[in-house]
């Protein structure tokens, strides 16, 4: 690699605020669902499709999308998929009726694989004794992505409305797909190899050699289907009464998740020396311990913080700890278990999307928090499990 195809800081910059607005569109529905779904007049149990569709295209889109990113230019990828993410972003912004909103959502979620193919692109144009800190920039834009579209987009629609959401969504994405060519300098090739369909069913075949990426993957599909149904479920009972808030408010309590910024790499270090699997077993032992808070400190909004604030800390690093124990292996296997653990993760999320809401509608708060601390029992036992086998 010559000097002059390394990335300057202003580049590393701008594709850490890029990897922020390509990440943050799934997120953007969080607490906001109860207005889309007032809007078109649909019940909790059905608006729950949106964000369950949008998580299992973008599933499916991990599975059949990204395997191209071995045999194809990263830099063409990434302005192709953000030109599909914008494409789709327009239509829900301009869609008139609930079909056509969720198809664009889904179609987003498709879409949206520019986040994994950002640190690929950017580990090859990088120093080595720099690659730790521009994957922490990259993955500091993905977090905090996260949280200003969550806070961002609860304070504007309480004071807007909530299509104004999507128009800047879709005017932010417009603008970073037209930079991307700048920003991402070209040059790099297609490469040969293997056909794209062996690519894709390679993935299956290490599957099975390397079980343990399963059960990790289905850990962390409980830890995101609990996640995802915990905040819609948690936007959809805050804005309606007996408490009666508005969006802003779900949003300013999204804002507690930035003490995960603070306490992952703490627990990262942490689980170095004792253990990825004894580590992220005390983590969902902690965390059972915070869901199980919701249902008795639930019924106000200071009450809610707290358990909040605990499942905010521990919960980031059971995926850390997940992706521990594969990323030990052999480099050239890394990618594509990493897709096993990823498409699973978000198998759980569109599950937890349409579980969340549909228990909700028809259980209220209390049954959502003893869904939860069900899952959270059952991730614990998965952890326990998956700690015993790895001694």
């Amino acid at each position: 690699m010559t000097t002059a195809s390394r990335l300057t800081a202003t580049q590393e910059y701008s594709l850490a605020f890029a990897a922020a607005v390509v990440t943050a569109n799934a997120y953007y529905i969080h607490p906001i669902i109860g207005d889309v779904a007032a809007h078109f007049g649909v019940s909790e149990a059905r608006i729950g499709l949106v964000p369950a569709l949008n998580q299992i295209a973008l599933a499916v889109g991990i599975l059949l999308l990204l395997p191209l990113g071995d045999r194809y230019s990263n830099r063409r990828l990434t302005i192709l998929f953000a030109s599909g993410q914008t494409i789709s972003l327009a239509i829900m912004t301009l869609a008139q009726s609930f079909v056509g909103f969720t198809a664009g959502s889904t179609l987003l979620g498709f879409f949206t694989i520019a986040p994994y193919l950002l640190p690929a692109y950017a580990s090859k144009r990088v120093a080595p004794e720099r690659l730790g800190h521009v994957t922490a920039l990259l993955t500091a834009g993905v977090i905090l992505g996260i949280l200003i579209a969550r806070v961002g987009a609860g304070w504007v629609a309480e004071h807007y409305g909530w299509r104004l959401v999507y128009w800047i969504a879709t005017g932010l994405m417009l603008a970073v797909t037209l930079a991307l060519p700048r920003l991402m300098e070209g040059g790099e090739r297609d490469r040969g190899g293997e056909s794209y369909w062996a690519l894709v069913f390679s993935v299956f075949a290490l599957a099975r050699r390397h079980r343990e990426v399963l059960l990790s993957g289905a850990i962390q599909a409980l830890n995101f289907a609990q996640f995802i149904a915990l905040w819609l479920a948690l936007a959809l009972y805050l804005t309606a009464p007996p408490l009666g808030y508005g969006t802003d408010v779900v949003g300013y309590l999204a804002a507690i998740a930035a003490v995960s910024i603070l306490s992952t790499p703490r627990l990262g270090r942490w689980a170095d020396r004792i253990g990825a699997r004894r580590a992220r077993f005390v983590f969902a032992c902690i965390q059972l311990v915070g869901i199980a808070l919701f249902w008795p400190l639930g019924g106000s909004l200071w009450g809610i913080i707290i358990p909040l604030v605990i499942v905010n800390l521990v919960g980031p690093g059971i995926d850390v700890t997940g992706r521990m124990t594969f990323l030990s292996l052999e480099p050239d296997l890394r990618t594509r278990l990493t897709t096993v653990y990823i498409v699973l993760m978000f198998i759980g999320g569109g599950i937890g999307s349409i579980g969340g809401t549909a228990v909700y509608g028809r259980f209220g708060w209390a049954g959502v928090c003893i869904a939860l601390t069900a899952s959270s029992a059952l991730l614990t036992v998965l952890c326990w499990v998956a700690a015993k086998k790895g001694k």
